[in-house]
Order: structure tokens, then C-alpha cells, then sequence
């Protein structure tokens, strides 16, 4: 037997407690978002500081004021960028794990958490699009968030890409390793940008007023819910990725 499928051989047995409760966490998030997004549009207020007063010049743009859909978008935008965040911190930390211990289990946990960060990423970058274009009157503009994140979603393609460019399998484990790093690192730059530069057209809802309590109340139903979305895509990606090098390690185990 090969050193590669007693490896794939000690990986945990399915069945272990987060996969029996995976389907109703995944219940329970579909739920709860679809509770929040109905608060959004039947009761929520629109969202504080959302729209442009009057009539400004944006990205070159003369542009007015309308909200219609805007600030329900806020809704399902912020609660996928946070899972976003944290799909790339769960990342970075078993990166972080891979380079201590040249376990590839620890890589193949970031590989997962990196991939459900672009799917939430790329979500994003639809609903801000959305939102950018209903209130600014544009599809895009070079303001600082958006400029961070989309080198944020930049950085996860080059991560994908370059796993798929480099076959030694400890080589591309450790650059995947250190590409999500890189991307972690620039989690905090893409939520501290509109605070650090006040010329940032970016709304900041928080420091821009607050929230009400049926705003607060709505997000948080969003929120929760789209986090155990996340979470329960992450439990079914790893197991099926698990399972594969099962079968791929009982197929050499028959081999030799």
C-alpha cells in the first residue's frame, strides 16, 4: 500500500456528527433566508444612507436618486460578503495548518473553504452590481471597495487556476497555501477601505446612523441564514471530496 492511500485511508469515516446534521442546517438556513428576504420586502425599512440625495455626478454619470430594488438588495449583498469573509479566514487558517504540517488533509479543507468563498464572492459581486447600478445609475465604478474585492475575487480565480496549472501534488498545495493567505490578507483591507478613505462613495450603513430594529431584526434573519447555507455546502462538498479519495485509495489498495 501506498503512502498516498494510507493517508486517504485515515481520513474520517462519513457519517461523523456534522454530516448527519448537515441536510437540517441547510433546512434551517433555506428558512430563515427566506424568512429575512420576505421581512426585506414586507417590512424592513429602506436601508439608512443608501441613496444619493438629489443629483450627483457618479463614474462620469449624471445621476438621480431611485431606489426600487436597492435596499432590498442590501439584504442578501451583505450577508454573503460576511460568509464570504469567513469562508476565506476558515481558509487562510487551514492554509496556515498545511504549512506547519504538510497534512493534506489541511489542504483539502482550504481547497473546499476557498472554493465556497468564490461562489459567495462571486454572489457579491452580482447583488453590489445590482445595487450599484439601481442607485448610482452605473454597472461599475472605481471606488475603493469595489476595487479591493474584485482583487479579492481576482486573487481566488489565480488560486484555482494555478492549482490546476502545477500536477506535483505537495508543490500545489503549498502556492494554493499561500494564495489564500494572500487572500485573507485582503479580507480586512476590502472592510476597513470605506472607513480608512472617506472619499469612498460606499455606503457605511452601521457608522452612517444605524440600523432600526426591523432593519437589524431582517438582516439578522439573512445573515444567520445564508452563514448555515455556507456552512452546510461546505459539510457536503468535504465529504464528497473525502469519499472520492476513499474510493480512489481502496482502487490502489486493490491495485497492489
Amino acid at each position: 500500500m501506498t503512502e498516498k492511500t494510507k493517508k486517504a485511508l485515515k481520513l474520517p469515516e462519513a457519517g461523523q456528527w456534522p454530516d448527519r446534521i448537515t441536510p437540517t442546517v441547510l433546512v434551517a438556513g433555506a428558512v430563515l433566508s427566506t424568512i429575512g428576504f420576505l421581512l426585506a420586502f414586507l417590512w424592513a425599512s429602506p436601508v439608512n444612507g443608501a441613496a444619493v440625495n438629489g443629483v450627483e455626478m457618479i463614474g462620469g454619470q449624471m445621476v438621480t436618486s431611485v431606489l426600487l430594488l436597492s435596499q432590498k438588495i442590501f439584504y442578501f449583498h451583505m450577508p454573503v460578503a460576511i460568509t464570504s469573509f469567513i469562508a476565506l479566514a476558515f481558509a487562510g487558517y487551514y492554509a496556515v495548518r498545511f504549512l506547519m504540517t504538510k497534512n493534506r488533509r489541511f489542504d483539502t479543507c482550504s481547497k473546499i473553504a476557498m472554493e465556497i468563498a468564490l461562489l459567495f464572492v462571486a454572489c457579491t459581486m452580482i447583488t453590489g452590481d445590482l445595487w450599484t447600478r439601481f442607485e448610482w445609475g452605473v454597472w461599475w465604478t472605481w471606488d475603493p471597495r469595489l476595487t479591493t474585492y474584485l482583487i479579492l475575487m481576482l486573487i481566488i480565480i489565480a488560486y484555482f487556476i494555478l492549482r490546476n496549472a502545477i500536477d506535483e501534488p505537495e508543490r500545489r498545495a503549498t502556492y494554493g497555501a499561500v494564495l489564500s493567505i494572500i487572500a485573507l490578507i485582503d479580507v480586512p483591507i476590502c472592510f476597513m477601505v470605506t472607513r480608512l478613505i472617506p472619499s469612498s462613495i460606499h455606503p457605511v450603513v452601521v457608522r452612517e446612523g444605524g440600523m432600526s430594529a426591523d432593519m437589524g431584526i431582517t438582516l439578522m434573519f439573512c445573515l444567520v441564514g445564508i452563514m448555515l447555507i455556507g456552512f452546510a455546502l461546505y459539510r457536503f462538498r468535504f465529504r464528497q471530496v473525502r469519499l472520492t479519495e476513499r474510493v480512489e485509495a481502496l482502487k490502489e489498495q486493490l491495485e497492489d
